[in-house]
């Protein structure tokens, strides 16, 4: 058996190997970045006008407060000249800057009579209201780095730059597979001793909002046949999710069935509750294969814990730890690492935990009530509210 951090090293050790490939840039939300992006001009273009109003030259303030209006620039024309210091021009909002002018004053703080402003303030600051050329970057410079998970923002980037396709990380293959001759199909009615599938639709569900799709497959209790299937689908997939029939019973033939077509297993068991049974291995030609106990809260929490990181770091994705604050007492007597179900909410500029944990490992219900887990160190049994633990979400706050 190995520890949390042990099991973490080498589910992170092993990788899957990403290729870039193009995607156009409606399609690249939720998708990682595979180049570098650098800005093909500056940041804006040009002195911009930021607000609706009167342009004038600064200087001519002294001379007086009304100025007589030569033209209007409006966005998206090319830029006009300001004829005479003591005049203006009305400027729209994202226009070019007039030359000749450095200083825009809103509409609202001039009045316009017979083609004249008049400023209705006191106090008119050298360049105010304008969006200098370059403020926010400059020609060349790194708009985005490889890595980062494209949201819409980084989009109206890739856009602005003029990339319509954009290299970003391609996912792995993956295969998501149960077993067990007591489930049924969604559709089906279960006998009294029978269950409907869940965990390879949850599975599937966290995949899918990864942007990450899978193909499903059922294994019966039927060592021959779980030996056939696997060998077909290891051939075929990067990585292989599989749920159930990894602990001790006499039908859990998935450890050794894997063995026996070549997948090396790096460790079965992990000193954790829930989650106990998992198994973790490597094929000779880089297939990975996850092997999770059924029960679906350890399904759903080992998915989250491990698979969920060991994809976006396979994608040079940086993994950001988040803490949250337990918020009342708790006690766990075993020697174990326990993950904590628990709702959490923002108080006081804090996140606090509030424990719920549940009926145990196959009470899946209870998940609806809570957000994600606090991981809980094994070299202890008292927790007091107040410390700060390592907080895995499976749900947003908002």
């Amino acid at each position: 058996m190995v520890s949390v951090a042990e099991a973490s090293a080498v589910v992170w050790a092993s990788l899957f190997k990403s290729r870039p490939k193009s995607a156009q840039i409606e399609e690249a939300v939720g998708k990682v970045l595979a180049e570098r992006i650098v800005a093909d001009r500056d940041f804006p273009p040009f002195n911009r006008v930021a607000m609706d109003g009167i342009a004038i030259q600064y200087a001519s303030l002294k001379v007086g407060a009304e100025f007589f209006i030569e033209a209007v620039q409006a966005a998206g024309e090319p830029g006009k000249k300001l004829k005479k210091a003591n005049h203006c021009l009305e400027v729209m909002t994202g226009a070019m800057l007039p030359e000749g002018t450095d200083t825009v004053i809103r509409y609202e703080d001039v009045k316009i009579e017979k083609g004249v402003a008049t400023i209705q303030i006191k106090e008119v600051t050298l360049g105010q209201n304008i969006h200098r050329q370059g403020q926010d970057a400059r020609q060349n410079d790194v708009l985005l780095d490889s890595g980062i998970l494209l949201s819409p923002a980084e989009i109206a980037l890739l856009a602005s730059v003029g990339k319509n396709r954009v290299d970003v990380f391609s996912l792995p293959r993956a295969a998501v597979v149960s077993s067990g001759d007591e489930l049924v199909e969604v559709s089906s009615t279960p006998a009294p001793h029978q269950i409907r599938r869940s965990n390879t639709y949850a599975l599937q569900a966290a995949m899918r909002s990864l942007g990450w799709e899978s193909e499903s497959f059922h294994l019966a209790d039927q060592k021959e046949s779980i030996v056939a299937s696997l060998r077909g689908i290891v051939k075929n997939y990067d990585v292989i999710i599989l749920s159930g029939g990894v602990s001790k019973g006499k039908f859990d033939y998935i450890p050794d069935a894997l063995e026996e077509i070549g997948v090396k297993k790096l460790f079965h068991q992990v000193n954790q509750r829930p989650g106990k049974p998992f198994w973790f291995g490597v094929s000779e030609n880089g297939k990975v294969v996850f092997a999770l106990p059924g029960n679906p809260v350890s399904t759903y929490m080992c998915f989250y814990r491990y698979i969920k990181p060991w994809l976006l770091k396979s994608l040079g994705v940086e993994v950001h730890l988040i803490q949250a604050t337990l918020a009342s007492d708790f006690s766990f007597k075993p020697e174990l690492t326990y993950f904590l179900q628990v709702e959490v909410k923002f108080e006081n500029g804090k996140l606090m935990a509030y424990p719920n944990q549940g009926g145990g490992s196959g009470d899946f219900a209870n998940l609806k009530n809570v957000s994600g887990f606090l991981e809980l160190p094994a070299d202890r049994s008292e927790f007091k509210a107040g410390e700060l633990f390592p907080y895995i979400p499976f749900r947003s706050l908002f």
